[in-house]
């Protein structure tokens, strides 16, 4: 089979495209042949060395990959032979070898998938998807609320869109480039604004007609986080995901005394936290996409170029979940 490999810690080039023999199921593990694999920002934070937080760097040398979906080809001692020829999705967890023809699971990570779930999709809601229940169970859309979602084409902006309007609450996305706007306003927004233009935050308000936001989203941190904050109206709540700028988002105690705001982190401690953990997220986010409720943005790259998928993600010139295919 082919493999994605990487031998030393730095850009997207060190991602190498190579044979490798197939990997064999141990105890508790099935083998999945690849039909979709997962691209998340942190692939991009791990292959270029930066250890950021809890997440420790992989030993090298490495497969990257987090989640994959396709059809079981072997199963390892103690599993149900039932699984053979089932189509699924898993995560594997960081950087565990999901750019890959072939690749392993453990048969407690795998989600059986319904025959009209595509694999791309399944793929993008078992990672992105899950994460953007976490976020909204953490802090849910009321319907009369008026939402802000940052990078709001992105793979879970997307989502938090289509939630937000699935609960009745008013949406505003802001989002990089006239494109991203234009996809913005098609997945249901009542209002999109480029943020790479001066003074966005002003036609946020014109948008909204004298209305204020009363629930923002923001994984962008920086500057657009804190203009996410200062746009919240008296009483607001802010809910911070992230900080793909690579700057988190700057405020003082004072920021929210003054107007009554609160402001709330989604990240791994609080989601491990919640009740049924991961699975229970991925479980619920399968079947939003299943049901039609949630349609995720998917931009596919042949696995052989994982490479250039890096590139165009940490470029921002992607859309939605980004997912290598065979």
């Amino acid at each position: 089979m082919h493999a994605v490999r990487q031998y030393a810690f730095g850009p997207a080039e060190n991602l190498r495209w190579e044979e490798v023999p197939d990997p064999e199921p141990g105890a508790g593990q099935v083998r999945i042949a690849v039909q979709a694999s997962g691209v998340h920002l942190i692939d991009t934070v791990i292959r270029a060395g930066v250890a950021r937080g809890p997440i420790p760097l992989p030993d090298l040398p490495m497969t990257p990959g987090r989640e994959v979906a396709g059809v079981v080809d072997a199963v390892g001692h103690g599993v149900d032979p039932e699984w053979l020829g089932r189509r699924v999705v898993a995560h594997l967890g960081l950087a565990s070898g999901g750019y890959a023809e072939r690749a392993l699971a453990d048969v407690t990570a795998l989600h059986r998938l319904p025959d009209h779930l595509d694999e791309t999709v399944a793929v993008a809601m078992t990672g992105t998807g899950r994460m953007t229940m976490g976020i909204l169970t953490v802090a849910p859309i009321e319907p009369d609320d008026v939402v802000l979602v940052t990078a709001a084409a992105g793979g879970i902006g997307t989502l938090l869109v289509q939630a937000a309007g699935n609960a009745g609450a008013r949406v505003v996305g802001v989002a990089g480039g006239p494109a991203k706007v234009e996809r913005v306003l098609a997945n249901g927004a009542g209002a999109a604004v480029d943020y790479t233009v001066p003074g966005w935050p002003d036609e946020v308000r014109r948008a909204l007609d004298g209305r204020e936001i009363t629930a923002a989203y923001d994984g962008v941190g920086g500057e657009a986080g804190r203009a996410a904050l200062d746009l919240l109206g008296a009483g607001g709540r802010l809910t911070l995901f992230g900080f793909s700028s690579g700057e988190p988002t700057r405020f003082a105690s004072d920021d929210l005394f003054a107007r009554g705001l609160t402001v709330s982190v989604a990240l791994g401690p609080r989601i491990l936290r919640l009740p049924g953990g991961l699975r229970a997220l991925e479980e619920r986010a399968l079947a939003e996409a299943a049901a039609g409720r949630l349609v995720p943005a998917v931009q596919t790259f042949p696995l052989k170029d994982a490479a250039s998928a890096h590139a165009a993600l940490e470029s921002r010139a992607t859309i939605g979940k980004v997912v290598l295919v065979p």
